[in-house]
């Protein structure tokens, strides 16, 4: 017998009550989803932790998970209860199998073309072009497949900006893609540093897997020195805390990216870097930017 899936829809204001709720009575998951998506009342939400930029999706859907033999209607009456509702939801059951849940999420990443000459490959995958440079990536718990578009950009523009034999620092590595890259395109020297240590684990196995020396560390071990190049694809409120410590590592002359960064929020950030370099923005997609630029 497989797990229950419910599902139900709610307004904006009792999705997020109604999830803790559905948790403490026993749910094993819930999330909220936009009851609209995929139609023209869809409404997207860019966002980061410590920024929610609305009160969420007018039409949410409650998808919650189940055990098997769990009492809907009794979870349901005590999760409504607890908000302060009187009525359960009208609601839908599907079940989830059991199955090969590795296989299921490798299937979901193909190889990705970034460029003429730069490929991502998720380690299960034969390459689709062996003569082109090649990035065999396992994610595992790190952040950095290359389908996000702010990957996307930082890889593009190391490729335009990356030189043979300089030095290059990924300030928040996550699955060390970008560090990688940079060697793969002719750095001669590669760190990465990241505040999560499953992260910087992920990072030093990509890089042995893609036969990179790259010297990868946790916050509580910091990278010191200057390099030539530094890229910082993270969010945009550590950006704005840690701008002084990223633009130390960057050399007088030296070129540095930033990304992770939302439209509505290049202004400010080049803001507060123009203290020690002055900032543009060098690429956009989607709703996100890529900032660059020289230090003096």
């Amino acid at each position: 017998m497989g797990w229950q899936s419910v599902s139900f829809l709610t307004d904006a204001s009792h999705a997020e009550p109604i999830c803790d709720a559905l948790l403490e009575a026993g749910a094993l998951s819930a999330s909220i989803e936009d009851a609209d998506a995929g139609t023209p009342d869809e409404q997207p939400l860019f966002g980061e932790p410590g920024s929610v930029p609305s009160s969420g999706w007018t039409h949410s859907r409650i998808v919650a998970l189940l055990e098997p033999d769990a009492d809907i209607d009794a979870l349901l009456s005590e999760a409504v209860a607890a908000i302060g509702l009187n009525d359960i939801p009208a609601y839908g059951v599907e079940t989830v199998e059991e199955q090969n849940w590795v296989q299921l999420t490798q299937s979901q990443f193909d190889p990705i073309r970034v460029s003429e000459r730069l490929w991502i490959v998720p380690s299960w995958h034969e390459t689709p072009d062996p003569a082109a440079v090649n990035l065999i990536l396992d994610p595992g718990m790190a952040f950095g497949t290359g389908s996000h578009p702010t990957t996307r950009l930082c890889l593009e523009w190391l490729e335009r900006n990356v030189s043979e034999g300089c030095s290059v620092l990924d300030y928040g590595c996550g699955s060390g893609i970008l560090a990688i890259a940079a060697a793969r395109l002719g750095a001669a020297r590669v760190a990465g540093v990241d505040i999560d240590p499953q992260a910087v684990e992920a990072a030093r196995s990509n890089a042995e897997r893609n036969g990179v020396v790259a010297l990868f560390a946790d916050s509580a071990q910091p990278v010191a020195g200057e390099y030539d190049v530094v890229v910082a694809n993270i969010l945009s409120n550590p950006l704005r805390v840690l701008a002084p410590a990223i633009c130390a590592h960057v050399r007088s002359g030296g070129l540095l990216a930033l990304s992770g960064i939302l439209r509505e929020q290049a202004e400010e950030i080049m803001a507060i870097y123009a203290q020690w370099l002055p900032m543009q923005v060098a690429d956009m997609r989607e709703d996100w930017v890529c900032l660059a630029g020289v230090k003096p």
